[in-house]
């Protein structure tokens, strides 16, 4: 997984948790990184009418949907990135041995397959399926201290 799909499910979860709005400060605290990455994610989460964003000093992000509405599929084409990437290519296309020229498309039907895969798998997880498992976690938690 990437980061920046990392990041949008956390953000996601914690304000369908907290059902209020935050603040890129708040969330880049809550998530353990930077609020310029935060920004840059929600950004794109803006975009595509996930969330909305309040203006002004007492201002922030909001949910635009409910957290069962949310598909983790949807934060996938928000994000505009594949969950499985490929990006250094092995061999090269101008070697004559047939598995140093062919690799790279050997590789990167095999990363299409695994995206196509995991894109039908997300596609049936709500952002309000991962707050259950994080409740049932944290249930479990308490019950071993």
């Amino acid at each position: 997984m990437n980061s920046e799909f990392v990041i949008a499910v956390h953000a996601l979860a914690y304000m369908g948790h907290k059902q209020d709005k935050v603040s890129s400060e708040e969330l880049a605290e809550n998530i353990c990184t930077n609020p310029a990455k935060i920004r840059k994610v929600m950004s794109a989460l803006r975009k595509q009418e996930i969330i909305a964003t309040k203006e002004g000093k007492y201002g922030g992000y909001v949910l635009n949907k409910k957290p069962e509405d949310i598909y983790l599929d949807q934060l996938i084409k928000a994000l505009n990135r594949d969950i499985i990437q490929a990006p250094w290519k092995s061999g090269s296309l101008d070697m004559p041995c047939i598995v140093a020229s062919g690799m790279k498309f050997v590789m990167d039907g095999m990363a299409a397959e695994m995206n196509e895969q995991v894109t039908a798998y997300l596609h049936d997880q709500s952002i309000q399926d991962v707050i259950q498992q994080l409740e049932v976690i944290a249930q479990q938690v308490h019950k071993e201290e």
